[in-house]
């Protein structure tokens, strides 16, 4: 019995990680940028990278715009809005896709999530589903208006959980012409179920202790926080999934942020526990692409999203060869691969 309880708790431990990247990291890159290959210094003629700031419902919102070699904002331009992995910021994953559509011809938006990285917003890390949805509509609402945006051929292209909070918002909003996601992460049914339905039996237990933080937080202000165990490369080598286990490793070694943690507001689950990224899914009538890894433990939300795309003539599900969820965010054979069908893709249909 004292086997099983440890083992549950190891388990629960490593589904609800949170990789705290130290406030001490030193960046070398001006713009904060950790991504191989990313823009050091804003060169005329080539593709260039603008910090701007904007507001959404009162809170500051941080974002990155990058512009195409050559840029004339008296020129029309077709654009794409890039949401970021949950616990990512627009400096690592999305900034790489959005540098790389750069690129390509687009004009790109990467914006931190209200109330984490760079954007403002108290409780820090809330992570609630309406809000991750509402900042993608931000972006459209500010990307549209920047010089040389042509507002009639706007794409949404989202990673991982920003994958997951894009179908959402390409369902209702109809600016969005195109929709494209990469590695797919359905952050309320993980949330709820546990990563492969391994934290079921938990369920109404987490729900409890999400509703007295919430009590907490209006009786005396006190915010609790899930996701906030510091992990050991030891113990990230333990973990049962691969995409806990790479994650730990991108975020905490190879790429990290100093602004990037999987810690969220404990009360963040009531409203995370019930949502479900591929509900509605026939409203989604736009032409839709899905990547995935091939090797990608995390495919299931991928594949379960995509058949349930009834709405759309226009779909294609593409499986990466030999990627797992986390490689498809830097190894550049497989960044290439998943870039190169964007640009037929965005080419296509946008």
């Amino acid at each position: 019995m004292k086997g099983n309880i440890i083992s549950q708790f190891f388990i629960i431990m490593f589904l609800t990680i949170g990789i705290i990247t130290s406030a001490q990291t030193k960046l070398s890159n001006p713009f904060g940028l950790v991504y191989k290959d990313a823009i050091t210094e804003n060169v005329p003629g080539k593709v260039n990278i603008h910090p701007v700031s904007y507001k959404l419902n009162g809170i500051d919102i941080a974002a990155n715009v990058y512009t195409p070699a050559n840029y004339d904002p008296s020129k029309k331009y077709q654009a794409v809005v890039v949401a970021h992995p949950n616990g990512g910021v627009k400096e690592q994953v999305a900034g790489l896709y959005a540098q790389c559509l750069a690129e390509l011809g687009y004009i790109t938006i990467t914006a931190d999530a209200s109330y984490q990285g760079a954007s403002g917003g108290l409780p820090r890390n809330v992570d609630k589903p309406a809000f991750r949805i509402e900042d993608i509509r931000g972006m459209a609402d500010f990307i549209t208006h920047y010089a040389g945006v042509d507002a009639n051929h706007l794409g949404l292209f989202g990673i991982c959980g920003g994958g997951g909070y894009s179908l959402k918002a390409a369902q209702t909003d109809k600016r969005f012409k195109v929709l494209a996601t990469l590695s797919m992460f359905n952050s309320g049914v993980v949330r709820r179920n546990g990563f492969m339905n391994s934290q079921l039996s938990t369920i109404q237990e987490r729900l409890k202790q999400a509703s007295e933080a919430r009590a907490l937080e209006a009786a005396e202000g006190e915010v609790r926080y899930a996701g906030d165990t510091k992990i050991t490369d030891e113990m990230a080598d333990k973990m049962p999934f691969d995409l806990y286990r790479e994650g730990h490793y991108y975020y905490n070694r190879t790429h990290a942020h100093p602004n990037s943690t999987f810690r969220y507001t404990m009360s963040s689950l009531l409203d995370l526990m019930e949502f479900d990224a591929a509900t509605n899914m026939d409203l989604i009538n736009q032409p839709l692409l899905m990547m995935a890894g091939s090797k990608a433990d995390s495919y299931y939300m991928t594949d379960d999203a995509f058949k349930l795309a009834t709405g759309t003539k226009e779909k294609e599900l593409f499986l990466i060869p030999g990627a797992t969820h986390i490689q498809t965010y830097y190894v550049p054979e497989y960044v290439d691969q998943a870039v190169g069908k964007l640009k037929e893709f965005l080419g296509k249909y946008l």
